[in-house]
């Protein structure tokens, strides 16, 4: 799969990923300098952590969809908001907004440094 080249096209290449089912390529989407955030109050960073919280999204059994509300850049970062649900057939098996922030590599392809899944949502405290 290719790393977008474009801030905005990360939350669709990020879905795409997903619904690969394969955790490396999921992974390729990320800096594990970062942080993940795949449940409220649950930051997680590295490559290890990451990959637990890879897996654990990857075992909700269904498409993900990612909207992107927003992206806004400037020079090598961007922040975007996003509204995302996980669907098998007509059952959504997890809705959320999200807030990711993305920095353009030395490649001139865009990964995710900062992705808090549940970011957007009313009466969010961390």
């Amino acid at each position: 799969m290719n790393l977008p080249t474009r801030a905005q096209d990360a939350h669709a290449t990020l879905a795409a990923a997903f619904n690969t089912g394969n955790v490396d390529t999921v992974l390729s989407m990320y800096d594990f300098n970062g942080i993940i955030v795949p449940e409220p109050g649950k930051p997680v960073s590295g490559r290890e952590q990451f990959e637990a919280a890879i897996r654990v999204i990857l075992s909700i059994k269904g498409k993900m969809e990612i909207k992107t509300v927003y992206c806004l850049q400037t020079g090598n970062l961007a922040v975007g908001r996003s509204e995302w649900n996980i669907t098998d057939g007509q059952e959504v098996k997890i809705s959320a907004k999200g807030i990711e922030v993305m920095k353009e590599q030395p490649d001139g392809t865009w990964k995710i440094v900062i992705d808090h899944a549940f970011g957007a949502l009313e009466n969010m405290t961390s």
